[in-house]
């Protein structure tokens, strides 16, 4: 049977143990033969800790590693260097404190090393550390998860300016340190405070967004097809068209807008080892003040957002912005790039992503977030729209409104109705956009299926015949009146004191 390397991101236990490696040994090489200092930011579970373990092995000169990979008959093995690998997440900064955290670290590190350290402060121990380490070759400095005693600390910015304070006055050892580095590698999942952390170190090359690199870390089709051959012959025995859909699930991330596609890591390796197509990354860490923010923002449409290069990795930890930590953790990715106005595209990569963040939000806006999913009170949504059943339609969201506890309710404007209503169809797949523009107004929702195109409008304690009315007024079908789908206008009346559809009206059109 096939071992899947599922949650392990050590180099030397996956070969030694006969794990399943995806060979990204000439990209590796390619990185570190093209320069010595790198910042790279990818999503949790998205293969930086492995990388930066394999990383360690080569220049370890543990060339039978590496047996039957890319790099083994490429690399000078003699040349070894020594490795300081700092791992941030095993640090106990929690109860310690990040200071003292790591300074126990480096003084572990130092016997690694074999070198005795004379200073008290963290920051000589760390200079002393490079210095000494180098009396045996030019040091290759890996840290991974630069970002965690930060990101851990959101909700406590007194905790957060301490932590980085220690981190910029502990970094900045490394601007002074180069005659002893040979290569410099820091990853994480934020890029937001980069600038303030290491802003005396400005020779750090940012890969984030970079062609060459894009494929680094994720699974590209070429790898799937050749390392999971054996898996795609048996499963296509019984789904033929299983690679499309596994595609659409848990392929789609991005990180430059020529750069191929790759799938998500470890959502890939449950599959395989389980053979069911699930929900596996978002279920394994999504941070419930995310979710939150973008509720209290009233963030919820999440196709075709643009913004530009330097908001993309920007983070004021007063003021968060919800689109670039989108992008930065992996709920939105790449989908294109204007070069005439520098604007990158975001949207979903996948199914996965989609539908399981459409539904975190969705239980957020209903008050049953963390702990309820909105799947069950939406899966009626989805036969009637594909029907054209109205009634059906109208009774799904009637069960979905009171669904909203009492003492959460506050409605106190149509914009909730039209939040919970464009979730509501994007959760099921459906192509919805809403407050779309024409040329004498901007609808509501339109949602878009195999047959129809729907039209709705929506009003609070008013009459469905305001809002059918104004559909037909303002054109909102009319600029697809040459698609052959049937359109269907429907303007719906919600009651604030009943929290249910008072009335709605359904007109076809010619």
């Amino acid at each position: 049977m096939r071992k899947y390397p599922i949650g392990i991101q050590d180099f030397e236990k996956i070969r030694k143990e006969n794990f399943l490696y995806i060979d990204k040994t000439q990209s590796i090489y390619n990185l570190i033969a093209s320069g010595n200092y790198y910042f790279l930011s990818r999503p949790r579970r998205f293969g930086k800790s492995l990388l930066l373990s394999t990383i360690k092995e080569i220049f370890s000169g543990n060339r039978e590693l590496f047996k039957d990979l890319w790099i083994y008959n490429q690399w000078n093995w003699e040349q070894k260097h020594p490795v300081i690998h700092l791992r941030l997440s095993k640090l106990d900064y929690q109860k310690l404190g990040l200071y003292e955290a790591l300074s126990i670290e480096i003084g572990i590190l130092a016997k690694e090393q074999g070198v005795e350290l004379e200073s008290k402060h963290l920051k000589g121990r760390f200079e002393e550390l490079i210095r000494k380490a180098s009396a045996n070759g030019k040091v290759v400095i890996l840290i991974d998860e630069y970002d965690k005693p930060i990101t851990d600390y959101l909700d406590d910015l007194g905790k957060v300016e301490e932590n980085r304070s220690i981190f910029k006055s502990f970094y900045s050892v490394l601007k002074d340190s180069d005659p002893y580095i040979r290569l410099l590698l820091i990853t994480g999942v934020s890029r937001f405070p980069k600038v303030s952390i290491f802003s005396d170190l400005n020779n750090l090359n940012d890969i984030t967004i970079h062609r060459k690199y894009a494929t680094i870390a994720g699974i590209t089709q070429q790898e799937l097809e050749r390392d999971f051959a054996d898996e795609i012959a048996e499963i296509q025995q019984h789904q033929p068209d299983f690679l499309g859909k596994l595609k659409s699930w848990y392929n789609g991330y991005a990180w430059h807008e020529e750069a191929e596609r790759v799938y998500n890591p470890f959502s890939l390796l449950k599959y395989m080892d389980g053979r069911d197509f699930r929900n596996y990354w978002f279920h394994t860490g999504t941070p419930t003040w995310l979710v939150n923010i973008m509720k209290q923002n009233r963030e919820y449409d999440l196709e075709n957002v643009h913004i530009g290069e330097n908001a993309l990795s920007s983070f004021n930890v007063e003021h968060i912005a919800v689109i670039p930590v989108l992008f930065q953790t992996g709920y939105l990715t790449i989908k294109g790039y204007n070069s005439n106005n520098r604007l990158y595209k975001l949207g979903y990569p996948n199914t996965e992503v989609r539908e399981s963040l459409t539904d975190a939000l969705l239980s957020a806006y209903r008050n049953v977030f963390p702990g309820n999913d909105s799947m069950s009170v939406t899966d009626d949504l989805s036969e009637s729209l594909k029907k054209n059943d109205m009634p059906q339609m109208i009774k799904a969201l009637d069960v979905l409104l009171s669904t909203i506890p009492y003492d959460h309710w506050k409605a106190e404007s149509e914009s909730i109705f039209h939040i919970i209503v464009h979730l509501s169809f994007k959760r099921l797949g459906f192509d919805v956009r809403s407050e779309v523009h024409s040329a004498t107004g901007r609808c509501d929702v339109l949602v878009f299926t195999d047959r129809y195109i729907f039209a709705l409008e929506l009003k609070l304690n008013s009459s469905a015949n305001v809002a059918l009315d104004q559909i037909f007024e303002k054109g909102y079908l009319r600029p697809y009146q040459m698609d052959a789908r049937k359109k269907i206008a429907i303007g719906i009346n919600f009651s604030s004191e009943k929290r249910n559809v008072q009335d709605y009206l359904v007109k076809e059109l010619e």
